[in-house]
C-alpha cells in the first residue's frame, strides 16, 4: 500500500511548473515536416561558402518551369532559369539573411533577441512586380509556461496569437488579426496534444479553415502522419497521409492527399558538406507530372 501511494504522489502534476509550448504558428510543425516537404521541378544548385564563423555568402542557380494561369484543365508551363546571391550573418543573438535574385526580388530576414524572454523578427520581400512587395514586423514573448506574438504587416494588417500550457502534454491557444487594406478580420482557436510517441492538433478558424492532424513516432528515425483540412464556407476538403524516414545518409519524406496527388522527397549525404536532392510530385486530376533533381555543397 505505501508503494502505490507513493507513485500516485509522483503522478501528481505541478501546474505552476508547465512547460513551454511551442509557438502558436508552429503547431502543425511535425506534420509538416511529412506532408509539406520543399518540392521543387527541375535543376536546383546551391552553394554556401563560410567567410568565418559567422558570416557566409550563397549562390543558388535554379532551371525549370513555371505554371502560368489558364482557362483550360491542363496545366501551362513556359521554362525559366534563375540565380539567387545571398549573405548571411548568423550569431547567438542576431541573424541577418538577404538574398538577391536576377528576375528582381530582394528579401531579406532579421532575426534579434532584445531580451531572454524577447524576440523581434522582420521579414521583407521587394519586387518589380505591382502590388507584390510586403513587409512584416514580429515581436515574440516566451514565458514560463506561454508564448505570446504580435504582428505588424503591410497594408494595415494587425495580430496577436497566444498559446498557453494547461497540463504537461496539452497547450490551448488562440488567435486574432485585422487586415484594413482589405477590411476583414478573424478569431481563431488551436489545441496541441503530444508526448514521447505522438503529437495531435488541432485549428478552426473563422475564415472557415478547419485543421487536424495527427503525427505517431514509431521510432527515432520513422515517424508517420496524416491530416485533414476543411473548409465550412467553400466546402473544400482535403486529407492527407505521410511519411518520414530518417536512414543513416540519407531522408525520405512522401505524402498522398485525397485530390490524388503523390510527392516524394528525398536527400541523400554523399561525402561531408555534399547534398544530393530528388523530388517528384504527380497530380492525376491535373494531369500535372514534377520531377527535379538538385545538388547542395557547403
Amino acid at each position: 500500500m505505501a508503494t502505490i501511494n507513493v507513485e500516485k504522489k509522483d503522478e501528481k502534476v505541478d501546474y505552476l511548473n508547465l512547460p513551454c509550448p511551442i509557438a502558436y504558428e508552429e503547431i502543425h510543425r511535425e506534420a509538416y515536416m511529412s506532408l509539406k516537404p520543399e518540392l521543387f521541378e527541375g535543376l536546383r544548385f546551391d552553394f554556401t561558402k563560410g567567410l568565418n564563423q559567422k558570416f557566409s555568402l550563397s549562390h543558388g542557380v535554379s532551371m525549370g518551369p513555371t505554371e502560368i494561369p489558364s482557362q483550360s484543365a491542363e496545366t501551362i508551363k513556359i521554362p525559366t532559369s534563375n540565380y539567387e546571391f545571398g549573405a548571411n550573418y548568423i550569431d547567438p543573438q542576431m541573424m541577418l539573411i538577404g538574398r538577391l535574385t536576377t528576375d528582381g526580388r530582394l528579401m531579406a530576414r532579421v532575426k534579434y533577441d532584445l531580451t531572454d524572454n524577447l524576440i523581434l523578427k522582420a521579414n521583407a520581400q521587394l519586387t518589380n512586380e505591382p502590388h507584390m512587395s510586403n513587409g512584416m514586423l514580429n515581436f515574440d514573448y516566451k514565458g514560463k509556461d506561454s508564448r505570446s506574438q504580435f504582428q505588424l504587416g503591410n497594408g494595415s494588417l494587425f495580430g496577436a496569437s497566444y498559446i498557453q500550457s494547461v497540463t504537461p502534454h496539452l497547450s490551448l491557444g488562440g488567435e486574432v488579426f485585422w487586415a484594413g487594406q482589405h477590411r476583414k478580420s478573424g478569431v481563431g482557436y488551436a489545441a496541441r496534444y503530444e508526448n514521447d510517441k505522438m503529437v495531435a492538433t488541432g485549428q478552426v478558424a473563422s475564415t472557415g479553415m478547419v485543421m487536424m492532424n495527427y503525427v505517431q513516432k514509431v521510432s527515432e528515425k520513422v515517424s508517420l502522419a496524416t491530416d485533414f483540412a476543411y473548409n465550412y464556407m467553400t466546402r473544400d476538403v482535403t486529407a492527407s497521409m505521410g511519411y518520414d524516414y530518417i536512414l543513416r545518409q540519407s531522408r525520405v519524406r512522401g505524402k498522398i492527399d485525397s485530390n490524388g496527388c503523390t510527392a516524394a522527397y528525398l536527400e541523400e549525404r554523399l561525402n561531408m558538406g555534399l547534398n544530393f536532392l530528388l523530388s517528384a510530385e504527380i497530380d492525376h486530376k491535373k494531369k500535372d507530372y514534377k520531377f527535379g533533381f538538385g545538388l547542395t555543397v557547403g
